[in-house]
């Protein structure tokens, strides 16, 4: 689950951070490269259509519809359908440090999340990257992420500035007494201008669509994974949620 919250860390981060590491290693000095253009803008649609010049904070709204329109890297996904209570499937979403402690205590390898107050959250890893998010829009049966930062794939690879946006939505299929089936997906839209991150894709060629993608995928596990989990072992739920112990 490392990938994922690295994924989530990002809000696919891993789709650059992922090209990075699999593609074969860039030359000293990497011959000049016209820029690869963007792939085409995905539709804010899914299950729930979002209007994000409705949705989205005035303070971030030209932002976030910049790196919307003109992304470097865009990918969806939807996981299949998921069965939680309402109240703690969307806790979840609020509470992204208690997701990546609860696969700590799974025994499953995840870089800490921390709550940096104010409703901000970080990641870091070993390698000096650095990302921040918050939700800066909410609309019913989902929420829009924006995140900043850096990404560093590796000790010895130059950091990636980053900034992307998701759009998450989780539409209830059914509910009963408060247990619900959500069908939930992702858009993610990500941008850089790093000459390292452009070299890293064109390098990557028809590999990196499926790459991004399997970064957004390992996005909705990170959650749903969770959420399974509680909903079938709900005495457990409090003590894998707990507050991560300060450090």
């Amino acid at each position: 689950m490392t990938g994922a919250v690295k994924a989530l860390g990002v809000l696919l981060g891993g789709a650059v951070a992922g090209f990075a590491c699999a593609a074969p290693p860039l030359p000293a000095t990497a011959p000049p490269q016209p820029a690869a253009p963007a792939p085409a803008l995905p539709d804010t649609a899914g299950p729930v259509r979002v209007n994000l010049s409705d949705v989205v904070h005035a303070d971030y709204r030209e932002t976030v519809l910049k790196v919307v329109k003109q992304p470097t890297v865009s990918t969806k996904a939807t996981a299949p359908d998921i069965v939680c209570t309402v109240q703690m499937y969307e806790w979840l979403f609020d509470h992204p440090d208690r997701v990546a402690a609860a696969w700590t205590r799974l025994k499953v390898p995840a870089v800490p999340i921390a709550d940096a107050g104010n409703g901000l959250f970080a990641w870091t890893d070993e390698n000096g990257s650095e990302v921040v998010w918050r939700t800066v829009g909410t609309f019913k049966d989902g929420r829009v992420w924006y995140a900043t930062g850096k990404v560093k794939p590796g000790a010895a690879t130059p950091s990636v500035p980053v900034k992307a946006v998701a759009i998450l939505t989780h539409p209830q299929k059914a509910m009963k007494d408060g247990v619900a089936s959500f069908s939930t997906s992702v858009q993610i839209f990500l941008v850089s201008d790093s000459k390292a991150a452009t070299v890293a894709l064109r390098l990557m060629g028809p590999a990196a669509p499926k790459v991004a993608e399997q970064g957004a995928e390992q996005f909705l596990e990170f959650f749903n994974g969770i959420a399974d989990y509680v909903q079938k072992n709900p005495t457990k739920a409090d003590a894998l949620l707990a507050t991560p112990p300060k450090k």
